[in-house]
């Protein structure tokens, strides 16, 4: 008699359901995993044994042979312990077989029987719902599944209680969604004294997801300035954490508590290889641009990365998805992300200070600076130059708009562009839109019209940056809360990329 029960491999942000099947047969005791298990899976035989003989439950004296179905699907992780017991405990008669049926489960056992949290709780919980069943894993992973409320969510805290709630001697009630509130006391963008031109190029950035670069001495206020980006920035909707969650839920980022409204804030470390930055290594797990899904990617030190992790960023900035390439499967990973780069001027970094600037000056920025290619620095909505911030205004008490203040404009120019694109497909800010629709949304004035032609023909814009350059517009005037491109919009728009050229 074979029993069956349901768990999940996953295969980027979906999951696939793997049906667990378990035999009793006559030969010498032995117990074999088969179905393409990786390591951990193997594992989950000594992992299993040990938490059955903790509740004084020993193996039959028989061949026990567990079949990973389909069986030319890779199977990873260590969540096939809980799905592996059921099975065994319904073969052995210890569970009702009939109540296997309708459950996917999955969760780490420990020696003594406590179920461990597992990654991928969140995309399990979305295969159950599915597939019309319920789903059984840890209790730290509860709060995480629950936020799925089509399907029942049970969470037991050890082996023992999940044999009991499916025997019917002691019920489970179902888990409860958790839901963590950001943090009340973000860092305020008035903590920046002085760079008001670069806190203006923050709340455009914000308010339309625009990419944003910053070039500057170091000490003038460029990581201090993209840190505080996050407390301009609405919180996410219904639609958005789950996307987002999908993804740190795959790579173990959600705690106990529940999911959060908070967008991702990431900011890796120049040494990062090309598969922590765009996805891979040991399955395919996302990268960092995918981390950042909804979110912001802040990359300090640009022209530092390695040259080829900086390209295959191009790809991603415009797509908005990264594709993880394997010999038998491609994983796609959805990575729509606010990218805020900060470089200082040249290697030393004081080519603007005669004083302080290198014997190299001024080749040596355009060497530094050289690193980034045009293509890229194109992909680049906003680009300034951060001066440094004179000792007069450090001495001065904080002034300025608060992040509330600025966060308030912010969310009334999503909001437009909310019911902008209400109709328009894989659209949701003004960065994304393109074609027809740019044309439709941001067309400016006569004037504005007539600005763009002028500076278009004697600064060299490329046909990326032509429509780049009207995405700013549009936002600028959604943050005035006006319906036309105007001329102003557009000279501020330019302004943001003329000066960088220029520099």
């Amino acid at each position: 008699m074979v029993s069956q029960s349901y768990t999940v491999a996953f295969e980027g942000v979906e999951a696939r359901l793997v049906e667990v099947q378990c035999a009793l047969s006559d030969g010498l005791p032995a117990f074999a995993v088969v179905g393409l298990p990786d390591k951990a899976v193997q594992e989950a035989r000594e992992r299993v044994r040990a938490a059955l003989g903790a509740l004084g439950v020993a193996l039959p004296m028989q061949r026990i042979t567990v079949n990973l179905s389909p069986a030319d699907l890779p199977k990873e992780g260590s969540h096939f312990d809980l799905p592996i017991a059921l099975a065994l405990l319904g073969a052995i008669g210890l569970v009702p077989r009939d109540k296997l049926e309708n459950l996917v489960a999955l969760g780490e056992l420990s020696l003594d029987g406590r179920l461990l949290a597992v990654a991928g709780a969140l995309p399990a919980a979305m295969a159950a719902a599915t597939s019309e069943r319920s789903l059984i894993c840890p209790k730290g992973s509860g709060a995480e599944a629950a936020w799925v409320g089509a399907a029942e969510v049970i969470a037991p805290a050890t082996l023992s209680a999940a044999i009991d709630h499916l025997s019917g001697r002691t019920p489970l009630d179902p888990a409860s969604p958790g839901l963590i509130s950001p943090d009340p006391h973000p860092r305020d963008l008035r903590d920046v004294k002085g760079q008001e031109r670069a806190k203006r190029a923050l709340e455009i950035a914000a308010a339309g997801r625009h990419h944003l670069m910053m070039i500057g001495a170091p000490g003038s206020g460029k990581s201090m300035l993209a840190a505080r980006l996050p407390s301009i920035l609405p919180e996410m909707n219904p639609e958005e954490m789950l996307e987002t969650s999908m993804i740190h839920s795959l790579s173990g980022l959600i705690d106990e508590g529940g999911i959060s409204r908070a967008r991702p804030f990431r900011e890796p470390h120049h040494t990062a290889s090309m598969a922590a930055m765009i996805g891979g290594g040991r399955g395919a797990r996302p990268g960092e641009v995918s981390l950042a899904h909804n979110g912001v990617l802040f990359m300090d030190e640009f022209p530092e990365f390695p040259r080829a992790v900086l390209e295959t960023l191009r790809q991603p900035i415009e797509t908005g998805e990264v594709v993880v390439s394997r010999a038998n499967a491609h994983m796609r990973y959805p990575c729509r992300f606010l990218l805020v780069a900060a470089a200082n001027p040249c290697k030393c970094g004081y080519l603007g200070d005669p004083e302080r600037a290198c014997s190299r000056a001024p080749s040596c920025g355009e060497d530094y600076l050289a690193r980034i290619s045009g293509p890229l620095m194109d992909r680049f909505d906003l680009r300034l130059e951060v001066p440094p911030v004179r000792y007069a205004d450090l001495d001065l008490p904080a002034s300025g708009e608060r992040s509330g203040t600025v966060a308030a404009r912010v969310a009334q120019a999503r909001a437009l562009q909310s019911r902008r694109f209400a109709h328009a497909p894989n659209v949701r800010v003004n960065a994304e839109a393109e074609g027809a629709l740019l044309e439709e949304i941001a067309m400016p004035d006569t004037e504005g019209r007539a600005l763009l032609s002028r500076m278009a023909e004697r600064v060299g814009l490329s046909a990326r940056g032509y429509h780049r350059v009207l995405r700013v517009a549009r936002t600028i005037a959604d943050l005035d809360g006006e319906d036309e491109v105007r001329q102003p919009h557009i000279a501020e728009a330019l302004s943001y990329r003329i000066t960088a050229q220029a520099g």
